[in-house]
């Protein structure tokens, strides 16, 4: 039985298949790129996490959902079951099936039916909650801990023992083995090993991505604690003595002369139960490094749903997935003594003293032991979960989508993680008193960088996770400035969440996770969304069909745990205005050097340098593909690397890295070129600085402070496609120079429209182009490198000054002030009509219907306009400020005008204005928070809505004094503005 264990283990690490993608040039022409730009195809459409919220569905609201969701050009769904209702100081709901039960899977199916009616791809994450696991996981398949008790003795005699079984969780224990060693009170190391159980796997090491590199050193300014001093073991005086131990623990062995240690060491179950499950999913969390584990979970769990899916498998239902890792640290399992010694080809029992706080030979060797532990619990994890996964879906026709990467630091290397997922998915948060750190919500780059070197196509995030909010997000704001930022680092699928299934018996707003954001047809602008869900749906459909660009490759380090952190860290040292993948050591050893100089992934990608990590630890392996790769003619940025923190290959591979990084680095100078075989080398400058040196121009840069911009450079179909963000909330103009060719012209994702410029300069690797931006704006530019109307134009315009400005210049005809005529409708608790002096915010009302009032309202004000006389002019209706949500419908003269939902709220009225008297007629829409504020505030009065949460709780679910109500309504200034060439 245990050669059957561990030989399975050892499969699941061997039989590792390669399958790396190329990502495919796609073949648009120019009239079919600008036509799917205008109206992609839901194809390119956002998906959602759909809660099933505590299991309370119904068929009635699956469909409703559904079809909601179909007439918002959504690309599909990921079913979602999971509690979280009541954290937070919220209040439960009625519990539904459970997961994966009988009556369960019979809405699954519906949901299947409806989906397949409507040709919306279906996924499902395969548990209630998240931490794989549920209330059939014993402790034999749970996630395992190593554990151990020590005993003291005296040799020179038989001895005759019992050994205390180590500390134990749910009653599981299993020997590993049984050790042996003399200690001696004159090898005592003043410097422990610190940072222990961090090294030792026992704990993840934060949520948001954190550098963990600090555990291959032992530097005392990296940790916490006072240094106790430790006994020194030789690993060649440890000795394997489980043979004298009996069943019941009683030890009897000749021990040698001396003080000796015994350590009775074993593995039992971490403790770590699924999180945020709903009622009767309660469990433990499986053994993710045990395949067996896995396997049974499969076939207790997923198989019958796939079983009653039927038909659906491969077509309607496409995905499974697994939400991010939560449950702490694991360090051993089942098999995992051999799966050590194939993987790094040493024994550990030697070194396991090291667990027990003992310094193993010295303080590098344990260190580099602990490196090497915690690299194979990662492989194993990668392999006996990920890539089972991958497997299982696969032999089904289905693809995988975990969030396997982080940000939390468990034992985890995110990117040989991702290397097994067939959409590499991450996440970002938007704003929230819960992570308000710009370095705590965004962590996309890592999944792009997966998606390129691996070959896949979709990069996908649970998208808007806030904790604190509810309802009352400022969209243009809030969601579409995160929503930019992480399209710059890579993102090309948008998975909301959250999207929370509630049955109409719940009410409105109805049932919602504690968490947001809240995305759901309850939602009292859900009507007015269509232009924010065609605008994801544009720039979806546009970065999805591209190629990325980028100058530099980063190996990250084969450190654990690893997880990127955000782009805008620059741990590659190339920014500002040059961008980079990273990349794992998997990947790393297939990349090869063209004759070009120019490395090349297995997927077709493209860099010009190798940028190696600051900390200056290389494995051998990596060291030698370096080697390798300058033979070729690479350039490689990075200084001599100090040390291989890594037992593997003993004295022989730790000669082997000396003697290579000498000949490689030796003779080096910072910041000049040094040859190795055909390729350069340098040392002590940035990725950023070289570039520089070189004279490459930035791919991407402007006259103005850059701080306030971020981007992203694709190829598609012969253009240069560059997004661009206004990361801002105010106007910026400047001049921007692009390293292109070709005339440029603009794709506006807000409504499709492509314009060519004709302000623009040209460089011998450079276009130059003014531009302007609104308050958190973005756009498209492009430029085609096989046109020559860039020559042409410079051509007919040279020595005019005539030019046409590439924006119109913006002034203020008139300011609509004085009285609004408002209708809050009854229906929804308004007051009816009513008159404001001016423009005024809701929540200040002394009119409670009008205060507390959720839902839209209808402004409407006559004025009188005086044509300016400028036929060539156009006119345009600015609403200012729209608040709490920012979504407006605007008439003029009784023609509806569309919707605007960002700033400066500007609608053009050209055709619409008239000479005297008009009627301008303004729909602004709050969101739910006041009304339920004020029905949680005065609970002695009947309310109108319905929902478990509270208001009254903040973030952390303390309780608060009173509940703040949102800024709503339309604040102005309104204005009338003439936009003239």
């Amino acid at each position: 039985m245990k050669r059957t264990a561990a030989s399975l283990f050892l499969m699941a690490a061997l039989l590792i298949p390669g399958h790396s993608q190329t990502i495919p040039d796609q073949d648009y022409s120019t009239a079919d790129l600008e036509d799917n730009f205008i109206k992609p195809s839901p194809e390119y459409g956002t998906d959602c996490w759909w809660w099933w919220l505590n299991g309370n569905v119904t068929r009635e609201a699956i469909t409703s959902d559904l079809e909601a969701m179909k007439e918002k050009g959504f690309h599909g769904a990921m079913i979602f079951d999971a509690g979280g209702h009541n954290q937070r100081g919220n209040r439960d709901i009625p519990a539904g099936p459970l997961f994966a039960s009988e009556e369960w899977r019979k809405l699954f199916v519906h949901a299947l039916d409806e989906a397949e009616r409507l040709g919306l791809e279906i996924g499902f994450n395969i548990q209630s909650g998240w931490n794989l696991g549920g209330p059939f996981i014993t402790p034999e398949k749970a996630a395992k801990m190593l554990t151990y008790s020590k005993t003291e003795i005296s040799g020179g005699t038989e001895v005759s023992v019992s050994l205390p079984q180590p500390p134990s969780r749910r009653g599981f224990y299993r020997d590993i083995a049984v050790l042996a060693f003399p200690v001696d009170s004159a090898r005592i190391s003043d410097e422990p090993v610190r940072g222990l159980d961090l090294k030792m796997g026992v704990h993840e090491l934060g949520g948001s991505a954190p550098d963990c590199r600090f555990l291959l050193t032992n530097d005392p300014k990296a940790f916490r604690g006072a240094d106790k001093p430790a006994f020194v073991v030789s690993s060649s005086q440890v000795r394997d003595i489980s043979g004298h131990m009996s069943e019941d623990g009683q030890l009897r062995w000749e021990c040698p002369e001396g003080k000796w240690v015994v350590m009775r060491v074993g593995y039992t179950c971490t403790g770590a139960v699924v999180s945020t499950c709903s009622k009767g999913w309660e469990g433990l969390v499986l053994d993710y490094m045990d395949p067996e584990a896995f396997d049974f979970y499969v076939s207790e769990v997923v198989q019958p749903i796939l079983d009653d899916a039927a038909h659906h498998v491969g077509c309607t239902l496409k995905y499974m997935e697994t939400d991010s890792w939560e449950c702490g640290g694991m360090n051993w399992s089942k098999g995992f003594e051999e799966y050590f010694r194939n993987y790094m080809g040493y024994d550990l029992l030697p070194y396991l003293p090291v667990a027990a706080g003992f310094v193993v030979d010295d303080i590098s060797t344990s260190n580099a032991f602990l490196a090497d532990f915690r690299k194979t619990i990662a492989d194993a994890v990668a392999n006996n979960h990920y890539r089972r996964f991958a497997d299982f879906a696969h032999r089904n026709g289905m693809a995988i989508l975990p969030e396997s990467a982080g940000p939390h630091a468990g034992p985890l290397d995110g990117i040989k993680n991702y290397s097994h997922s067939d959409i590499m998915m991450s996440e970002f948060w938007a704003p929230s008193p819960h992570r308000p750190r710009t370095a705590d919500r965004f962590f996309l780059k890592q999944a792009s960088s997966a998606a390129h070197v691996y070959g896949r196509k979709i990069v996908g995030a649970e998208s808007f996770t806030t904790i604190g909010p509810h309802w009352n997000d400022l969209i243009w704001h809030a969601q579409k400035p995160s929503f930019d930022h992480e399209i710059c680092a890579g993102l090309n699928r948008v998975y909301f969440h959250t999207f929370t299934c509630s049955p109409k018996e719940m009410g409105l707003p109805g049932q919602e996770y504690f968490a947001g954001t809240h995305i759901n047809p309850r939602l009292t602008w859900w009507a007015e969304s269509t232009p924010f869900m065609e605008y994801l749906t544009r720039v979806q459909f546009l970065v999805q069909n591209g190629r990325f660009v980028a100058d530099a490759l980063y190996y990250y380090g084969d450190h654990v745990p690893n997880v990127l952190p955000y782009k805008h860290s620059d741990i590659a040292g190339t920014l500002p205005g040059y961008d980079f993948d990273a990349i794992d050591e998997n990947a790393l050893l297939s990349v090869e050097v063209d004759d070009r100089g120019m490395l090349v992934t297995s997927s077709g990608m493209e860099y010009r340098v190798l940028v190696l990590p600051s900390h200056r630890v290389l494995s051998l392996a990596v060291l030698e593909k370096v080697a390798r790769l300058l033979r070729k003619g690479a350039t490689v940025i990075g200084d001599k690397p100090e040390a291989c923190v890594s037992l593997k290959g003993g004295t022989r591979a730790a000669k082997r890295f000396a003697s290579l990084a000498g000949r490689i680095w030796d003779g080096s100078v910072k910041g000049e070129c040094y040859h190795y075989g055909k390729g350069r080398v340098f040392t002590g400058i940035t990725a950023n600085e070289y570039f520089r040196a070189e004279q490459l121009p930035p791919d991407f840069t402007a006259d103005s402070d850059l701080s306030s911009f971020d981007y992203i450079h694709y190829r598609i179909a012969g253009k240069d496609f560059w997004f661009i963000s206004n990361m801002a909330d105010r106007e910026i103009q400047s001049r921007f120079t692009f390293r292109a060719a070709g005339r440029p012209e603009i794709l506006n994702p807000l409504d499709g429209s492509v314009r060519k410029l004709d302000d623009f300069e040209c460089g011998s690797r450079t276009v130059t182009v003014p531009l302007r931006f609104d308050p958190c704006g973005s756009i498209f530019i492009a430029f085609d490198r096989n046109e020559k109307a860039a020559d042409d134009w410079k051509e007919k315009v040279s020595g005019h000054d005539d030019v046409r400005p590439n924006y119109p210049e913006v002034t203020v005809c008139q300011v609509l002030e004085g009285t609004w005529d408002v209708y809050f409708d009854p229906a929804k608790g308004g007051p009816g009509h009513v008159v404001f002096d001016s423009l005024q915010d809701w929540s200040l009302s002394s009119d409670a219907s009008v205060r507390y009032y959720s839902g839209t309202a209808a402004y409407s004000k006559e004025f009188t306009f005086d044509s300016v006389g400028t036929p060539s002019a156009r006119f345009c209706v600015e609403l200012g400020s729209v608040l709490d949500v920012g979504f407006a419908r605007v008439r003029l003269n009784g023609v509806d005008k569309g919707i605007v939902w960002t700033a400066p709220f500007r609608v053009d009225v050209t055709d619409e204005l008239r000479e005297g008297t008009n009627l301008l007629e303004v729909e602004v829409v709050n969101s739910w928070y006041n009304r339920v504020a004020g029905d949680q505030l005065h609970p002695e009065i009947p309310g109108t809505t319905s929902t478990n949460i509270e208001l009254i709780h903040d973030f952390r679910g303390v309780r608060k004094e009173t509940i703040t109500l949102s800024p709503s309504g339309l604040m102005g200034p309104v204005k009338i503005v003439k936009l003239t060439e």
